[in-house]
């Protein structure tokens, strides 16, 4: 997300790089410290969902609840100072994240239960992912992007043809079994035959019938038969796009070599120098 610093003077500009810069000291120490604040705040609301340790410790949970939040409060509020365009913070991914991290402190004292809707807060640790220098993985990350992508259609498809499977099978399991057996519902017939087929196998339902356990033990079967096809149409074109990209890549014009990356310097059959835009 791109943001406008106000100014290139000022006390404004000095929040807008330590709050949004990560490749200065000051911006890394914001980074780091606001991690362990966000990873501490939702333990705090962890911990504070368990009954003995609120009964015990509720009083100081609550207060380190309020001092997170007027931290992050705080930090809200610099975030939109410090910037030219602040409906443009306001309106975007985190700064919708950032508002939903401290408005329950606040709206619990009017609804009650609204305070467990902090946990969103580990969300915000996506922005300071830029501390752990994830740059280097930006080509790799759109390698799978755009493999998920361009499988889309043959994975809908698939999908398609599980729903349709999965709907047979749990009308199948009604009509057989019965709500004597506990498939009280076609619905409640697909939610058996999703969790057969994946092999998952709650056991919370179970066919007790002869015809029953027979279309159980094929739907078992089809669930081993077909589970692997999404990893297959995702591995092959994911391939295809690491040939695409090394198509792409970098020639050598002396060996006429392809496939180098974009650091390289020398070519790794001949040893020449490659140009370097």
């Amino acid at each position: 997300m791109y943001i406008e610093t106000p100014s290139k003077k000022g006390w404004r500009s000095k929040i807008f790089k330590i709050i949004y810069h990560a490749d200065t000291p000051a911006g890394k120490w914001f980074d780091i410290i606001l991690i362990v604040f966000i990873i501490l705040s939702v333990l705090t609301i962890i911990l504070d969902s368990v009954n003995d340790l609120h009964l015990n410790y509720g009083d100081i949970l609550k207060i380190a609840e309020w001092f997170f939040t007027l931290v992050f409060t705080l930090e809200y509020i610099l975030r939109l100072v410090s910037i030219r365009r602040p409906m443009k913070y306001v309106f975007s991914f985190f700064g919708i994240v950032d508002i939903l991290s401290i408005l329950p402190t606040y709206l619990a004292y009017f609804f009650v239960g609204a305070q467990q809707l902090l946990v969103i807060r580990i969300l915000r640790i996506l922005r300071v992912f830029r501390v752990l220098k994830l740059v280097q993985y930006t080509h790799q990350a759109q390698l799978l992007t755009n493999s998920i992508k361009n499988s889309r259609h043959k994975i809908f498809v698939f999908f398609f043809f599980i729903f349709t499977v999965l709907i047979i099978f749990g009308s199948l399991m009604y009509l057989i079994e019965g709500p004597e057996n506990g498939f009280t519902s076609i619905p409640h017939g697909i939610y058996w035959a999703v969790v057969t087929l994946t092999t998952v196998g709650y056991g919370d339902i179970a066919p007790h019938t002869v015809l029953g356990r027979m279309v159980a033990s094929l739907i078992m079967l089809t669930g081993y038969s077909i589970i692997a096809v999404p990893t297959g149409i995702f591995t092959s074109e994911l391939s295809r796009e690491v040939q695409r990209n090394r198509d792409k890549s970098r020639v050598c014009k002396t060996c006429n070599l392809a496939g180098h990356t974009q650091a390289a310097v020398f070519c790794r059959r001949c040893g020449e120098a490659l140009n370097v835009e």
